[in-house]
């Protein structure tokens, strides 16, 4: 079933919809939310809960990519998961994401802000050429480790580590030439 007759399934109302959805991405949204987790019980909460803000959102939203739509509202799911579970504290897996992209983002930033800054990193992955954006994706939005995506890619993981770093250099030099203080 493609996204314009599951979308149209939720617009109808029909509770198909959330076992299509099951059947066409759940195995995604579940390695992504256990890379997150690490656990088997929070993961089934969080697909539970991510389902049931996808039924809730459509309508009144209309997403052009169903899966897109479903893996953000499962990632923003799994990180709140993540906050209350270990108020305060971090996973090593999310601390070493945030050290990476540390130097390449501001600190804080206001709601207005975090809009802005949404577009100005679309900006910069449209000016990546296809490979390197899939590995930044892969690794700063669904949590890859370095390894998992050599494996995918056929690389070390020395090199991937490398082509990351300078992604992220690239990435810094962009946003300060757009007026990002960092």
């Amino acid at each position: 079933m493609d996204d314009e007759q599951l979308i149209a399934l939720y617009l109808n109302r029909d509770e198909g919809a959330i076992a299509e959805t099951q059947e066409a991405f759940g195995t995604r949204l579940r390695q992504l939310a256990f890379r997150l987790l690490g656990n088997s019980e929070d993961v089934e909460e969080c697909l539970n809960d991510t389902y049931f803000k996808v039924w809730n959102a459509i309508p009144p939203h209309r997403p052009n990519s169903l899966y897109a739509f479903c893996v953000t509202i499962c990632r923003r799911t799994a990180m709140d998961m993540l906050d209350k579970r270990t108020a305060g504290k971090r996973s090593a897996q999310v601390v070493e994401l945030s050290k990476e992209m540390e130097e390449c983002l501001p600190a804080k930033a206001e709601e207005d802000d975090e809009d802005a800054l949404a577009e100005l990193m679309n900006a910069f992955l449209e000016t990546l050429d296809k490979e390197k954006r899939a590995l930044f994706v892969r690794r700063y939005w669904f949590g890859e480790t370095s390894a998992e995506i050599a494996k995918k890619y056929g690389y070390s993981e020395t090199k991937v580590r490398s082509l990351l770093f300078r992604t992220r250099k690239k990435l810094q030099k962009y946003l300060k030439g757009k007026g990002v203080h960092l």
